[in-house]
């Protein structure tokens, strides 16, 4: 037999919703007890929280973490803002970020800013304004009134993807340029030197890959600037394979092909066993971040590694000790990268 409603008593609320004062007073204890006992402190009698918790689920009473905040001066929730979720890297981050938090007691609130500054600004406005315990954001570039955000919320915040340089900047992640100047070098050392670099996106990290490109290949005297193909499309394996084959029409001299993302570079190597274009004999096709698929293609594709599920996770432990007010031996933690050689090279 269902339990019977609560009495109209217990319902103050304007919204019809029952407050922590409502199950105190339907358990018979007071407002501190209910709140420690569904709390889960460890002084509070088991028989005593069994009997708040029945309360609380009889009356349908959810906890406010607004008002949880402004009562405590502490939030239970950090801010996580990423560029894309239709991305599998930033996916890979986000899940290491939450089981690092959830067993502290923090749960995430996700923004996605689509790369676009004015979003991110919102996004912080929004979010700030809930008073989070902490801050994830993804990587140094922002705009100078984020900043001034971030700077000013007195909220603890640690960058991702990138590592900083300035002083009181947290960031765990990973040089983008070392990243790049080591496959391009990888490419001249098998005697490669017409290499094309082919990116779409166009984000702070794409272009610190080009950069990194650009120094080994001046390094080695073989630098061509019409070898850069900078499209703003989002990556996808469609692009990359139309991007290989008006590079090839345009420049058929080419000999390797360095794409700034791993979608990218499946679809060029997928466009160039259409072409008949022979793969690494005729071009070398590396790509970046080695996401999902890359060792399955034909030929398998020779790419860099980038530790996407450690950075999101020492990223939240250094989150962790900053919003415990510890001391971080470690502003900024260069996690490095893996250079993984496969046949498309």
């Amino acid at each position: 037999m269902d339990s019977p409603p609560p009495p109209p008593s217990l319902r103050r609320r304007a919204t019809g919703r029952a407050t922590l004062n409502d199950v105190a007073a339907a358990a018979g204890v007071s407002a501190i007890t209910a709140s420690r006992a569904l709390r889960g402190a460890r002084a509070v009698d088991p028989a005593l929280v069994a009997r708040v918790q029945a309360a609380a689920s009889q009356l349908g009473y959810v906890p406010d973490p607004a008002a949880r905040a402004l009562a405590s001066a502490r939030s239970a929730h950090v801010a996580v803002l990423i560029p894309l979720l239709s991305n599998a890297l930033f996916v890979e981050l986000l899940e290491a970020v939450q089981a690092t938090l959830a067993p502290a007691g923090y749960q995430t609130l996700m923004g996605v800013t689509h790369y676009q500054p004015a979003e991110e600004d919102a996004l912080l406005r929004s979010y700030l304004a809930h008073r989070p315990a902490g801050l994830l954001v993804t990587g140094l570039d922002r705009s100078d009134a984020a900043r001034q955000l971030i700077a000013h919320s007195g909220v603890p915040c640690v960058h991702l993807m990138e590592t900083a340089v300035t002083p009181g900047i947290y960031g765990v992640g990973l040089s983008q340029v070392d990243a790049a100047r080591c496959i391009t070098e990888h490419l001249l050392q098998r005697g490669r030197r017409r290499i094309a670099y082919v990116a779409g996106q166009l984000d702070p990290r794409v272009l610190q890959r080009a950069e990194g490109y650009r120094q080994a290949l001046q390094a080695a005297g073989c630098y061509d600037p019409q070898l850069e193909v900078l499209d703003p499309s989002p990556t996808s394996m469609a692009l990359g394979g139309h991007l290989l084959q008006d590079l090839l029409a345009r420049h058929p001299d080419v000999d390797a092909v360095f794409f700034c993302n791993d979608d990218l570079a499946q679809g060029g190597l997928l466009a160039a066993l259409r072409l008949q274009v022979a793969v690494p004999q005729r071009i070398a096709v590396v790509g970046f971040n080695d996401l999902a698929g890359s060792d399955q293609m034909l030929p398998p594709l020779t790419t860099i590694r980038t530790p996407r599920a450690a950075i999101g996770t020492q990223a939240a432990q250094m989150l962790l000790a900053l919003m415990r007010g510890e001391a971080v031996a470690q502003s900024s933690i260069d996690l490095g990268f893996e250079l993984v050689v496969r046949q498309s090279s």
